[in-house]
C-alpha cells in the first residue's frame, strides 16, 4: 500500500459559545476518518482551532466585562476539554487569534492585492457619533419604513416581514449608545471574486465537492458571482488590514485561513514540512470537513483566495447534514439543546460516537438523534453483540485455562471469513460510508454470537470429557471478538484501548489477520455497560430551560410592541373573490442558509414539485437554518417576485406570530406533498 500524506480539518468553532451535540456530529465523523486513516500507516494530520474573531466575540467580551482576549482564552479552554473527553485526537489545536493566522492573512490578502483583486471604494454607512463608530445593520434599531413598528432591527421587520437598508428606518436609534446615528460614506475592501469564475467553475465540477454541493453552486454562478467586501471598520476584534489603519479583516476571511495557521503551529513544533502539503504543485492530499451551511465559503472563497495567493487548492470539501433530536429542531424548551458538557456528566461519550458512526453515510442528510433509538441501538449492538462475545468467552479461558488460549484455531473458514470482510469495511471507512461499516462489522457480530449459541460453551464446559473443546470454541469467539473490535477502533478508541489492555496485543491492521494462538490475555473485566435510561433522562432534564420571561423581559417586549394589545385585530372582511386570488401550496424547504448582511433573513430554497423557488424570509431569530430542511411549510406562490439587494425573493412562507424569536412557521399534516394547493 502507498503511503498517502494526508491534511484533515474540521470547521472551527466559533469562541463565543459552547460545543453541542450538534457540533460533535462533524468532529466525531472527522475523527473517525483521521484515525481510520493514520490506523492504515498513512502520514495524517488532523487540525482545527477556535474561530476567534468578529463582532459577536467583541460584544459578549463587553457583556462578560471581559477583554475579548480574556473571554476567548476561556472558551479555549472549555472547547478543548469537550473534545478531549469525546477522545477527539486532534494533532494541533489552535485559535485564529494567532501570530501565524495574522502572518498569513496579511500575505495572503497582499499578494491578492498585488494581482489586482482587492478592489476599493466608498459605501454610505450609518455612524454613531457619540462613539464614533460605523453601526452594521443588528447595531442599528428604529421603526419599520413599511408599516411603522416599532424597535425594529436594521435590516428588516419582524412584524411585516419587509427588508430594508438601515438607511431607510425611521427615527433610528444607536443600539451602542442611543443616539440618532448619522450617514456617513467609509471605503471598503472588496475581493474580486468574479475574477475567478472560469477556474471556480472547474473545480467545483471537477469532483472536489459532493454533487449535491456542486450542484447547490451553480444556483451562486446562475445568478451571477459577486465582490466580496472583505473590511470591516473599527471597533472590531480581529487583525487590521495591512497598510490601513482602522480597517478590520473580516471573521469571514481570516477563519479559514485558521487551517493553514494551526497546521503551521503544529509543523514548527514538530519539524513536518509545511510546504509539502500547501505549496501550488503539492501532491499530499488537503480534506476540509464542514457543515452544509458553510458550503459557500469553503467553495467559492477559500479556493478563490488560495488560487490567488498562489496557494493549492483542498482535495475534496466535504459537506454533512445537521442534528435533530427526537425529530426535531434542538429545543432548550424541551431539553434537546444539549451541550456537550452536559450529556458528559450523564453518559459515555462513546455511546454517542458509535450512534453516529451507525448513522453517517457520505451524503448531505439531517441525522436524527432519537434518544430511545439511541439507547436501544448502543445497548442490543455494543452491549448485546459485540462485548457479550468476550464476556462469555472471557471466563472460561481465565478459570479452566489459565488465561491461555488454544493452540489451534478450530474454525479457519469462520475466522478467514472475518478477514476477508476487512477491505471492504475498509472501502467503507474511506468512502465515509460510516453506517454501511458499521452494518458489516454487525452482521459478524450476529455470527459469532451464532456460533458461540450453536457450541453452547457454558454446556461443554460441564462435560469433562469436553475440556479441549471448550477451550477451543471460547478461544474462537475471543479470535473474532478481537477482529471486531480492530474494526471498530476508529469508532471507539477508548473501548479498544481496553480491549488491548485485556487481549495483551495492539489492534493494527497489519496484525490482525493472524490469530492468537498459545496467547495470554488478561482478566476480563467490563468494557461498556448499558445506556441508563435515569441518566439519559437527566441529561434532558439538565438542558432543559425556564423559557418564561421575567418581568423585566415582559416589560421591554411589551414596550417595543406597536399596538396596545398582544393580539392583532382581525383585517377587515374580504370576499370568498378576494381569498381565491392566493395561491398557497405545500412547499418543502430543500435548503435553508443565513444571508451575509443580514441580521434578521434567511434564504430558503422551496420544493414546490414541479419548480424550485428562492424566498428571503425574516425567521432568523426563531430558526436556525439547519432545524429547517426537510420541513414542509405553507408558501403563497403567486405573490410578485421582489428584488432585493440579496438576490430575488419568489414568494413569501407563511407564519404566526408578533415576530422576532416568536415567529412559527405553518406546517400541513402528514400526508401533504409539495405542490398541493391549500384551499
Amino acid at each position: 500500500m502507498t503511503t498517502r500524506k494526508i491534511l484533515i480539518t474540521s470547521a472551527l468553532p466559533y469562541a463565543n459559545g459552547p460545543i453541542h451535540l450538534g457540533h460533535l456530529l462533524e468532529y466525531i465523523q472527522t475523527d473517525i476518518w483521521s484515525r481510520f486513516q493514520k490506523a492504515r500507516g498513512h502520514e495524517c494530520y488532523y487540525v482545527c482551532a477556535d474561530d476567534a474573531h468578529g463582532t459577536p466575540i467583541m460584544l459578549k467580551a463587553q457583556q462578560l466585562g471581559l477583554t475579548p482576549e480574556q473571554m476567548i482564552a476561556q472558551t479555549a479552554i472549555e472547547h478543548q476539554a469537550d473534545f478531549k473527553d469525546f477522545l477527539i485526537g486532534f494533532d494541533n489545536y489552535h485559535s485564529t487569534h494567532s501570530e501565524e493566522n495574522r502572518e498569513f492573512a496579511s500575505e495572503i490578502y497582499q499578494k491578492l492585492d498585488a494581482g489586482g483583486y482587492i478592489k476599493r471604494r466608498s459605501i454610505s454607512q450609518l455612524f454613531d457619533p457619540e462613539k464614533q463608530m460605523f453601526l452594521p445593520d443588528r447595531f442599528v434599531k428604529g421603526d419599520c419604513p413599511k408599516c411603522g413598528a416599532l424597535d425594529q432591527n436594521g435590516d428588516s421587520c419582524d412584524v411585516c416581514g419587509a427588508t430594508y437598508s438601515p438607511t431607510e428606518l425611521k427615527n433610528p436609534k444607536s443600539v451602542v449608545s442611543g443616539a440618532t446615528p448619522v450617514l456617513k460614506d467609509s471605503e471598503h475592501y472588496f475581493f474580486d471574486l468574479p475574477a475567478f469564475e472560469e477556474m471556480l467553475q472547474q473545480w467545483t465540477r471537477g469532483g472536489a465537492l459532493q454533487s449535491e454541493m456542486s450542484n447547490k453552486l451553480q444556483e451562486w454562478f446562475k445568478d451571477g458571482l459577486q465582490q466580496w467586501d472583505i473590511s470591516r471598520d473599527a471597533p472590531y476584534f480581529g487583525f487590521e488590514i495591512p497598510g490601513a489603519p482602522g480597517k478590520y479583516f473580516y471573521v469571514w476571511l481570516d477563519a479559514p485561513i485558521g487551517y493553514l495557521a494551526s497546521f503551521k503551529n503544529y509543523c514548527d513544533k514538530t519539524g513536518v514540512d509545511f510546504s509539502a502539503f500547501w505549496q501550488k504543485d503539492s501532491t499530499a492530499e488537503v480534506y476540509h470537513f464542514i457543515g452544509k451551511d458553510i458550503i459557500y465559503f469553503h467553495s467559492l472563497f477559500w479556493p478563490a483566495m488560495l488560487d490567488g495567493a498562489g496557494y493549492r487548492k483542498p482535495t475534496s470539501v466535504f459537506a454533512h447534514g445537521f442534528v435533530t433530536v427526537n425529530g426535531a429542531k434542538m429545543s432548550k424548551s424541551k431539553g434537546t439543546f444539549i451541550k456537550a458538557r452536559t450529556y458528559l456528566e450523564q453518559l459515555n461519550p462513546e455511546y454517542l460516537r458509535y450512534y453516529f458512526a451507525s448513522k453517517l453515510t457520505s451524503g448531505i442528510v439531517d441525522l436524527d438523534l432519537n434518544l430511545e433509538d439511541f439507547s436501544q441501538k448502543v445497548n442490543a449492538d455494543l452491549v448485546g453483540k459485540v462485548v457479550n462475545i468476550a464476556s462469555r468467552c472471557a471466563s472460561f479461558i481465565a478459570k479452566k485455562f489459565d488465561g491461555k488460549l488454544s493452540a489451534e484455531l478450530v474454525e479457519p473458514e469462520l475466522y478467514a471469513e472475518f478477514i476477508n470482510q476487512g477491505e471492504v469495511i475498509a472501502t467503507a471507512f474511506e468512502e465515509r460510508e460510516y453506517a454501511r461499516a458499521i452494518r458489516d462489522i454487525m452482521a459478524l457480530a450476529d455470527k459469532a454470537n451464532q456460533y458461540i449459541d450453536a457450541k453452547a460453551p457454558w454446556v461443554l464446559a460441564k462435560d469433562e470429557t469436553k475440556q479441549q473443546e471448550t477451550h477451543d470454541v471460547c478461544s474462537m469467539g475471543i479470535n473474532l471478538f478481537r477482529v471486531l473490535m480492530h474494526y471498530l477502533k476508529p469508532v471507539l478508541p477508548a473501548m479498544a484501548a481496553e480491549v488491548e489492555a485485556f487481549l495483551q496485543v495492539e489492534l493494527r491492521w497489519d496484525n490482525y489477520s493472524a490469530p492468537l494462538v498459545n496467547h495470554h490475555i488478561n482478566s476480563f473485566k467490563p468494557l461498556m455497560q448499558r445506556v441508563d435510561p435515569v441518566k439519559v433522562a437527566a441529561m434532558v432534564a439538565a438542558s432543559t430551560e425556564n423559557l418564561k420571561p421575567t418581568t423585566a423581559v415582559v416589560e421591554k417586549v411589551e414596550a417595543a410592541k406597536p399596538a396596545a394589545s398582544a393580539i392583532e385585530p382581525v383585517a377587515e372582511t374580504i370576499n370568498i373573490d378576494d381569498f381565491a386570488k392566493l395561491d398557497l401550496r405545500i412547499a418543502r424547504i430543500v435548503s435553508a442558509e443565513h444571508v451575509e448582511g443580514a441580521d434578521k433573513l434567511l434564504r430558503l430554497q422551496l420544493d414546490l414539485g414541479n419548480e424550485t423557488r428562492q424566498v428571503f424570509a425574516g425567521i432568523k431569530a426563531a430558526y436556525q437554518p439547519e432545524q429547517l430542511v426537510g420541513r414542509l411549510t405553507v408558501m403563497v406562490a403567486n405573490l410578485a417576485p421582489r428584488k432585493m439587494k440579496f438576490g430575488m425573493s419568489e414568494g413569501m412562507v407563511m407564519a404566526a406570530g408578533p415576530g422576532g424569536s416568536e415567529i412559527f412557521l405553518l406546517s400541513p399534516d402528514d400526508g401533504a406533498t409539495p405542490g398541493m394547493r391549500v384551499k
